[in-house]
């Protein structure tokens, strides 16, 4: 939120300075300065084309003798306020809907955003990199909303393929007519134990086939595939089912009914919703037309041997084949129909792809393609790119069943939570436990992996995340759930009537109140930097001020029914941007802890 004294300089220095309109943008005071905000006079250069200092000693003058302002003073080019308490806490916290409504871009730069997020394949559970992608889409978008935009979120299921005919033909092997019924274990666990089955295979073949040849030892694994009789036995089942082959495509369905059940499931537990669901099984063809058209207007070229592709030399990324000699499509080829089908089915402003940053190329790749096919929406296409998820010990490998499966864990969090609110509550051990131990192994998981910079390769300490001490989601929970504990203790008159704000000021209060009022800053930042960690951050100073507030002022104790009501007011509000904030984040709250 913008100060009054803050909006009264912007036209002061317009007119002083001969300028249009003027954005003069606060930060908080560092805390070694005094002062509450302070103005960054080098940033105003740039608008007024003056020198730093002359625009900060127009500044002080005109702020030194300002209504809403206790003190005003130059350091360099930076402009420290401080300003009369009555006037601080008016322009923060005084109007809790403006505070909120600040979160929110002007009507004239809302957009319809689609999202795209999750794409897990059909042949194996999802995994702990899973749980990072699901947590960034769904966050992204939450915050997206919360700064005004329209957001349809969207899945892209990978469905067919060589990965999922590995799992088909070990069950078809290996099954023995198992369902995950029979055997009591949850369908997408089931259909991966087979994709590790498939591999574990592969690998004792090639082990063999490298013993017969001794030639082949220095072979990549992936491409003596075919050389293996399970390998090729893979590929035929691949072959047949684009051939739809009724016996193939059967399982294929029931497997992947299998799969898909599961992952409703895991889904359900993130709080995970799409509003459209795509199956790469039926847009896998989609782009061979766009191709053949761009192939007749010269966009594409033709090789002598039949295959089709574009020369992306002027955008530094050499040429790409978009159909092989035989016709067939490769994984861009898709992927450009797809998006082409998404734009025309939802109109949306941007397309933004939630994927793993060791697709960096295919993105800049695919962007390039759609540019030089001349769809003009095409400069609005975004790769959100984010880093791996390690664990203490390495890497995770699905083929070899050595990730962490999101629903175990979910299950390990949930525990983690369990024991910690045991510790916490000694033998008053609350009647909801199991509620709150699902909210917080929840706040836990997705803070940790929100933030820090979506970029990041981080390391996921299930330990550490769920502390109610630190850098954790339930330190934000706990603050929230400690305010609400004392709203239900206040009595109903001490939170009635107007509020007298001019009874505030000490140093606690106000770096309560300003840090509430950055609010809506925070969000739209996030939303334009497609970061939340920005947002995380925020939160957990919010609820540290918080701590330092409560602390240092008493507030169902205040001397006065004046400062009391100021004091539960003020706390009221920070409830509530706490509750905005961790809502923007998919993170739900608890009223006591």
């Amino acid at each position: 939120m913008k100060f009054q004294a803050i909006k009264d300089l912007e036209s002061h220095l317009a007119t002083e300075f001969g300028a249009g309109s003027l954005d003069v943008a606060a930060d908080l005071c560092p805390p070694e300065f005094a002062g509450d905000i302070t103005v960054n006079c080098f940033v105003l250069a740039k608008q007024l084309r003056r020198a730093p200092p002359q625009i900060a000693a127009k500044a002080v003058a005109f702020l030194s003798g300002h209504a809403d302002v206790a003190a005003a003073e130059c350091l360099k080019a930076f402009v420290n306020v401080t300003f009369k308490p009555a006037a601080l806490f008016r322009d923060t916290v005084a109007d809790l809907g403006a505070l909120l409504e600040d979160a929110r871009f002007p009507a004239a730069q809302r957009q319809r955003v689609l999202i795209e997020y999750s794409a897990p394949n059909t042949n194996k559970p999802q995994h702990l990199g899973h749980v990072r992608n699901n947590t960034l889409g769904m966050a992204t978008a939450a915050v997206l909303r919360e700064a005004g935009h329209a957001v349809v979120p969207v899945n892209l299921i990978n469905d067919r393929g060589i990965h999922i005919c590995k799992s088909m033909l070990a069950y078809q092997r290996w099954g023995n007519g198992e369902t995950p019924e029979s055997v009591g274990k949850k369908g997408d666990h089931f259909v991966g134990d087979y994709y590790v089955k498939f591999d574990a295979e592969f690998r004792k073949q090639l082990a063999a086939l490298r013993t017969a040849q001794p030639e082949l030892k220095d072979k990549a694994d992936e491409d003596l595939f075919l050389e293996t009789e399970i390998g090729r036995a893979a590929q035929d089942m691949l072959v047949a089912w684009e051939n739809h082959d009724p016996t193939v495509h059967n399982l294929w369905q029931t497997m992947n009914g299998w799969v898909l059940a599961g992952f409703e499931q895991t889904y359900a537990r993130m709080g995970v919703r799409f509003d459209k669901v795509y199956l790469e099984s039926n847009t896998y063809q989609l782009g061979k037309d766009i191709i053949r058209d761009g192939l007749a207007r010269g966009v594409f070229q033709k090789r002598d041997d039949g295959a089709v592709f574009i020369d992306l030399e002027d955008k530094g990324l050499g040429t790409k084949v978009v159909l092989r000699s035989d016709g067939t499509s490769v994984y861009i080829t898709q992927d450009i129909g797809t998006t082409l089908l998404k734009q025309n089915e939802h109109q949306p402003d941007r397309q933004i792809w939630v994927v793993g940053d060791e697709q960096k190329h295919h993105f800049q790749v695919l962007f390039a393609i759609l540019q030089k096919l001349g769809y003009p929406w095409a400069s609005e296409l975004t790769h959100m790119a984010y880093g791996m998820v390690n664990l203490p010990s390495g890497r995770m490998k699905s083929r070899e069943g050595t990730v962490v499966d999101a629903d175990n864990l979910f299950d390990e969090m949930r525990d983690l939570a369990r024991q910690e609110t045991l510790t916490r509550a000694g033998a008053d051990v609350p009647a909801d436990l199991d509620e709150r131990a699902q909210v917080i192994a929840m706040a836990a998981t997705k803070f940790m992996l929100l933030k820090v910079n979506p970029r990041t390769t981080i390391l996921f300490d299930p330990q550490a995340s769920v502390t109610f001490e630190g850098d954790t989601g339930p330190y934000v929970l706990y603050a929230y759930a400690r305010i609400s504990s004392m709203l239900r203790k206040a009595d109903a008159g001490a939170l009635a009537g107007a509020v007298d704000w001019s009874v505030l000021g000490v140093p606690e209060e106000k770096d309560l109140a300003l840090r509430c009022s950055q609010y809506g800053t925070v969000v739209r930042k996030a939303a334009v930097d497609l970061d939340t960690s920005c947002l995380s951050s925020y939160l957990l100073d919010l609820a540290k001020s918080f701590s330092r507030f409560y602390r240092a002022c008493s507030v169902l104790g205040a001397p006065t029914p004046e400062l009391r009501r100021a004091r539960l007011e003020l706390s009221a509000v920070t409830r509530t941007v706490l509750k905005a904030g961790l809502s923007a984040l998919t993170v739900g709250t608890l009223e006591s802890m």
